[in-house]
């Protein structure tokens, strides 16, 4: 469908589908984005909460590779070696041992270095849950 002009309907100034008085209320409610000089919503209810002073800063930092940073105790490779074995284990795996685990992490399909860091596991021992394991395997946690 088109209008006059071979335009597309729709892109006409004017929308053909409400009133010119609604047509100025959305305008106005977009002025923010178009000009990009404050808030584009046109209540304050809808507006995003800022963060408070105190909460944690959950803004992505391009120049590092953690958002949100580190928890306190531990180190960086921790968090990335604790994200990446709770990747391919499930709470279903748990409680096991640990020929269990890398049997479970094979199941998954994990990659060699996650079979081969559970493989590292000391023998006889029976772990809970993910912080079990990354405990054994030697990596700080938080406190």
């Amino acid at each position: 469908m088109s209008e006059s002009g071979d335009q597309f309907a729709g892109t006409a100034a004017r929308s053909t589908k409400h009133s010119p008085r609604v047509d100025e209320e959305l305008e106005h409610e977009i002025q923010g984005m178009l000009k990009a000089e404050h808030a584009t919503r046109s209540e304050e209810w809808r507006e995003v909460e800022p963060i408070a002073e105190g909460d944690p800063d959950i803004t992505a930092d391009p120049s590092g590779t953690l958002v949100g940073g580190v928890p306190v105790g531990m180190t960086e490779d921790a968090v990335i070696a604790r994200a990446e074995l709770a990747r391919w284990l499930d709470r279903a795996d748990f409680p096991s041992d640990g020929p269990n685990l890398v049997e479970a992490a094979l199941d998954h399909r994990a990659p060699d270095a996650v079979v081969d860091e559970l493989r590292r596991l000391p023998e006889g021992e029976t772990y809970e849950r993910i912080g079990d394991v990354v405990r054994a395997l030697g990596y700080p946690t938080e406190t």
